[in-house]
C-alpha cells in the first residue's frame, strides 16, 4: 500500500486545519493518513470558541492500535492540547513503541488555530522540549521558535533546538506581518542549508501552517530527503493558498481555507 503517516492532531470541524488538513495534504503528497484524535474543537474558519482535549490514554489507545496494524513510516504531530498528551507521545517514542528511527514532523503547536489558548504556555514549552530530541524536524512559526528557544533572533533560536535534541529545524516567517515576503529557512545539525523566499499574499489562511507540515512528512514517507520534501512543499502549499476557497467574500478580514486539491503548475 501508500506510505503511511500517523498524524496526532486535533479535529476542527471547519475542515480548515487539523487532521482534515493533515489527512488532505498528505494524501497529495502520494501518502496514506492515518490518525489519533488529540482534541475536539469547537472552531469556525474564523475563531475558535474552545475545546476539550482527549484523554492521554484515549489518543494512546488509537495510536497503539495502528502501529501494529498498518506499516507507519512518519509520524506528523500538531495540536496535542495538554501537557498530558505530550508526555505520552514523548513515552512513545522513548520505549519504542514507535519504532526508533522512525521520522518525526514536530508542528509545535502552542496556540488554537484561529487562536485560543491551549494552557499555560510555559507549562506547554517545557513539555515540548522533552519531545524535542525525538524530532526529525520541527516547523515552529516566529512566536514558536521564540517560545522554544528562549532567543529573539531566528538563527540562534534554530542553533539552539538543534542543540536540545532535534535535527532539524524549518523556520517560518509567515507571522511576522511587518515584513514582505515569507522567509523560510531550513536548518539541518544546526547549519543553515536552504533558504526559500515565498510570495506574502493577500489575507490570512486558516490551516496553512499544519498543511505545510503534514505535506512535508507525506513526502519522506515517499522516499524524498529533507530538503527535496521542504522544497516541494514550498511549492505545493503556495498554489494551495493561491486557490484558497473564501467563506465569507463580504469580509475582506476573514480567513481564508487552502485549496489542497489544487493541481499543481
Amino acid at each position: 500500500m501508500r506510505p503511511v503517516v500517523l498524524c496526532f492532531s486535533g479535529l476542527d470541524p471547519s475542515g480548515g486545519a487539523g487532521l482534515q488538513a493533515d489527512i488532505e495534504a498528505i494524501g497529495q503528497a502520494g501518502a496514506h493518513a492515518t490518525v489519533a484524535c488529540t482534541a475536539i474543537t469547537v472552531q469556525s474558519s474564523q475563531q475558535v470558541f474552545g475545546f476539550e482535549a482527549c484523554d492521554a490514554e484515549l489518543v494512546k489507545a488509537q495510536a497503539t492500535t495502528v502501529l501494529p496494524d498498518l506499516p507507519v513510516s512518519v509520524i506528523k504531530s500538531g495540536m496535542l492540547g495538554t501537557t498530558a498528551n505530550i508526555a505520552m507521545l514523548t513515552r512513545l517514542f522513548a520505549e519504542e513503541t514507535i519504532p526508533k528511527g522512525t521520522p518525526f514532523v514536530l508542528d509545535p503547536v502552542l496556540v488554537a488555530n484561529s487562536g485560543g489558548s491551549l494552557g499555560d504556555e510555559h507549562t506547554l514549552v517545557t513539555a515540548f522540549r522533552k519531545l524535542l530530541p525525538y524530532a526529525t524536524l520541527i516547523t515552529p512559526n516566529t512566536h514558536e521558535l521564540r517560545a522554544l528557544s528562549g532567543e529573539q533572533d531566528l538563527h540562534i533560536g534554530a542553533q539552539k533546538l538543534w542543540a536540545q535534541g532535534t535535527q532539524a529545524v524549518l523556520v517560518k516567517t509567515s507571522h511576522d506581518f511587518d515584513s514582505g515576503d515569507i522567509e523560510q529557512y531550513l536548518y539541518i545539525q544546526g547549519e543553515m542549508v536552504h533558504k526559500s523566499t515565498l510570495p506574502r499574499l493577500d489575507g490570512e489562511f486558516h490551516g496553512s501552517g499544519c498543511s505545510l507540515a503534514s505535506f512535508i512528512a507525506g513526502r519522506l514517507a515517499v522516499g524524498d530527503d529533507l530538503i527535496a520534501a521542504v522544497i516541494k512543499a514550498d511549492s505545493w502549499i503556495t498554489q494551495t493558498l493561491i486557490a484558497a476557497d473564501v467563506p465569507h467574500p463580504e469580509d475582506a478580514s476573514a480567513q481564508l481555507i487552502p485549496n489542497r486539491f489544487v493541481k499543481m503548475k
